[in-house]
């Protein structure tokens, strides 16, 4: 089982700051949700076990957040020590494909997608801070998947 850290390294290691593709502390936040989401749909297994959160601007892995959270809204730069090797080839490729299809919005157009989805809206709703199940996900992101 990967943890959502080293999943949120590979995520930033996709982005492109030179070519303005920043990935910002809510940007990450969300294709982290996105990758899990995807990840359960189709393998009916997570990918990651840290908890997602409903907060008030989308879903959240807390741990990850905090991790970067004093870099507020700027752009989050890849550790020069990451290697992808450690993850799986499956793995990659989900994550790519996710990226490719989510990393070209920005955090905020992100933000607003989560927000009318189940997961979040049904957690939301229960209380804010309330965790995003894995059954909520796999749920929905079926409903995604051809």
């Amino acid at each position: 089982m990967n943890s959502a850290s080293t999943i949120a390294e590979y995520i930033l290691s996709l982005g492109d700051i030179d070519a303005g593709d920043v990935i910002s502390n809510l940007k990450l936040q969300k294709l982290l949700y996105y990758a899990q989401g995807f990840t359960l749909a189709v393998n009916k297994s997570p990918l990651f076990d840290d908890e997602i959160r409903a907060w008030t601007h989308g879903p959240v892995v807390p741990n990850v957040y905090h991790e970067y959270k004093g870099l507020r809204a700027s752009a989050i730069t890849l550790a020069p020590d990451f290697t992808p090797s450690e993850l799986d080839a499956d793995v990659v490729s989900l994550v790519n494909e996710v990226y490719n299809v989510y990393g070209q919005y920005s955090a905020w157009k992100l933000r607003d997608m989560t927000h009318e989805e189940p997961p979040w809206v049904n957690a939301y709703g229960i209380a804010p801070g309330t965790q995003i199940t894995h059954e909520a996900m796999e749920s929905y992101f079926k409903t995604l998947v051809n």
